[in-house]
């Protein structure tokens, strides 16, 4: 390739078009020559920004304020989530509130862009264009692949044409072996007749001689033979063999030439699953130094429990009473979701398609709530419901509890029907402490089941199967205060674990096989109940005592 460029490349002034390009204008976006830049900048000095060509679409271009029009706004306002100039930041509706540059701002959005472009084009674009590959090719070979079947059904059209004629044949036969039998009867007798009349026939003879004849002797040595000529032979009346055909069942004919089976539809999971497109594209991320307290959203809840993101921008929370609410990033009650019976809820967890689904201890039930109607999935006998999660298949796993205390396990569930029950190890003891007391529970990405049994002071972590993997019982570095106490357990996109340690006032965060990288205990989070983490990363954990729920950044 010849490295001088040509004519064609070399960028020329957008105003005059003939010189070659020296400046831009960052507002803008247009290419401006030496002479040409006074000219470009004559309507408004301040509104434009030149640079040189090199560094063009370096210059952030802020929004204007809406209550100051001659200021830019370079803040945003953590409380209000709103941009901002430093005239409303002064101003008594921003006051006390934290600020972010939104040059920061907008460089983390940056950052989420630019890992959603490598994501659409690495992983999600990629995966889109081997299903609609795989689906090409079975259109292709459609006709061929039905061919064959049609094919299969001539062959045994001819099988059958071929037995048929053998049925056919062997009964003709059957036919001619009773003609023969029937014509030997026949002759038989009519050779019995035949001799008769022949022996009637020399008596005629005879007596005719006899009559003309006047010698004595011989007539009066004539036997008659009339009595004996007078009992005819026995008449024989042989009947045709009759064809009994028997009635033919097209139904019968169908099932026994063989059928065709049912289209079926099976649809499974492709390599893209619907969770995992909702997960950002997982490149590899460091933990932080020294994680950073982003907000803290308050509820108005005590005794607050359990936390799930639905996006960046809301978070689901419930505690023990008969409502789910739902809250913006800036602590602004959105939703509240009441209870179908009015009892208590246990725990919370939102499905692949979005749906709400609660548990109730009184009622021994998991519903599910969708556009303001409520129903019923689960309903169990002898036991009693607990924490869950919905898996990445879309399952629904549930820790549960029997009626007498005294056992405790997780159930796999597939809509309403119980796919896979988890309660012993493979020596046949116990996986799980056997009481009521709660159990958080989730799955990380390699499938592996994640339970915070807090009686146990344990983590336990079992494989998709159920067998069991590992047990983590705390680390000395984070157990000065008092046992490991895990209450709240959640997985991120480097399938590492993270369980709140209520006890301790901190976050302890494990990788996949168990091992312990460190804990969060420097965003004075007090009393950490039920954990989650979003689409990027950012941790979110209930303080059970204040009701508050705080966003965490932990991963750089």
């Amino acid at each position: 390739m010849d490295p001088n460029p040509s004519a064609q490349d070399v960028h020329r002034c957008d105003l005059c078009e003939t010189a070659i390009v020296h400046s831009y204008c960052d507002f803008c976006h247009v290419n401006l020559c030496k002479p040409c830049i006074l000219d470009h900048i004559l309507d408004g000095y301040d509104k434009h920004k030149i640079v040189p060509f090199q560094e063009r679409r370096s210059t952030l271009i802020y929004p204007k304020c809406g209550t100051h029009p001659n200021k830019s706004c370079e803040l945003q306002c953590k409380d209000c989530y709103i941009c901002v100039c430093s005239s409303c930041m002064a101003s008594d509706q921003h006051k006390g509130h934290s600020f972010a540059e939104v040059s920061e701002v907008y460089m983390t959005k940056k950052v989420i862009i630019h890992q959603d472009s490598e994501e659409l084009k690495i992983r999600i674009s990629p995966s889109y264009e081997k299903i609609a590959r795989d689906l090409e090719n079975q259109l292709a070979n459609l006709d061929g692949g039905y061919e064959k079947l049609a094919t299969t059904i001539s062959k045994q059209g001819e099988q059958w044409h071929r037995e048929i004629d053998i049925v056919i044949n062997k009964t003709k036969t059957e036919i001619y072996e009773i003609k023969g039998k029937h014509k030997d009867i026949l002759q038989k007798h009519l050779r019995e007749v035949k001799q008769v009349q022949s022996l009637i026939k020399q008596t005629l003879l005879a007596l005719n001689e006899i009559e003309k004849s006047t010698e004595v002797s011989s007539t009066i040595q004539y036997t008659s033979k009339i009595r004996e000529f007078s009992k005819p032979p026995l008449k024989v009346q042989i009947s045709l063999p009759n064809f009994i055909s028997k009635p033919i069942s097209r139904e019968k004919l169908y099932s026994l030439f063989g059928q065709v089976t049912p289209l079926s539809t099976a649809t499974e999971e492709n390599d893209l699953s619907l969770n995992m497109l909702n997960q950002p594209y997982t490149s590899v991320r460091e933990l932080l130094d020294e994680p950073e307290l982003v907000a803290t959203i308050q509820t108005g809840y005590t005794d607050l429990r359990s936390v799930i993101c639905l996006n960046e921008d809301k978070i689901l929370t419930c505690t023990w009473t008969n409502n789910v609410k739902c809250f913006n990033i800036k602590g602004s009650l959105l939703q509240t979701i009441r209870t179908k019976s009015g009892e208590n809820t246990k725990d919370i967890a939102v499905d692949c398609d979005g749906d709400v689904l609660y548990s109730e201890g009184v009622t021994r039930s998991v519903n599910k709530t969708r556009i303001g109607q409520t129903e019923e999935l689960i309903r169990l006998q002898g036991w009693n419901p607990n924490q869950m999660c919905v898996t990445s298949t879309g399952d629904l796993l549930v820790t549960m509890y029997s009626d007498n205390y005294t056992q405790s396990k997780v159930v796999r569930y597939s809509g309403s029907t119980e796919k896979q029950t988890i309660q012993f190890d493979g020596k046949g003891k116990p996986l799980y402490s056997g009481n009521g007391i709660i159990k958080y529970i989730t799955e990380n990405r390699n499938h592996d089941i994640c339970v915070a049994d807090l009686t146990a002071g344990a983590v336990v972590v079992v494989n998709q199967d159920g067998k069991l993997r590992w047990r983590y019982t705390g680390h000395p570095s984070v157990t000065k205060n008092g046992p490991f106490q895990p209450f709240g357990i959640t997985t991120d996109s480097q399938s590492r674990i993270l369980t709140a340690d209520h006890n301790n006032h901190c976050i302890n965060i494990l990788d996949q096989n168990g091992q312990f990288l460190r804990c969060i205990d420097n965003c004075d989070v007090k009393y950490p109940f039920g954990i989650c983490v979003d689409n990027y990363d950012n941790l979110f954990v209930c303080e059970f005592f204040s009701g508050n729920v705080k966003k965490i950044q932990y991963l750089k």
